[in-house]
């Protein structure tokens, strides 16, 4: 089972790789593919070996790809919470 997951915005990527060099677990690999702009966005290729740790996210120059960590609320999500439930 997966501890965390990755979101990738593929249109916003540019594929500069950093993400995929500093994945720690080796998540990540460029794709043959090409996004409209004409870049090879990165894709999941060992998903289930993902920490959720935000590594590709806190590199990635054009925020388009983040790490996260299912069922756990950051921050603002739970401000946003309390501050509904009032």
């Amino acid at each position: 089972m997966a501890r965390g997951s990755v979101s990738i915005v593929v249109e916003r990527c540019k594929a500069c790789g950093f993400c995929v060099e500093f994945c720690p677990s080796k998540v990540l690999a460029l794709s043959d593919a090409f996004n409209s702009k004409g870049y090879h966005p990165p894709h999941a290729v060992n998903p289930d070996k993902c920490s959720g740790c935000d590594l590709c996210g806190m590199y990635c120059p054009d925020f388009a790809i983040h790490g996260f960590r299912p069922g756990k609320a950051d921050a603002a999500d739970v401000a946003e919470e309390e501050k509904e439930a009032q």
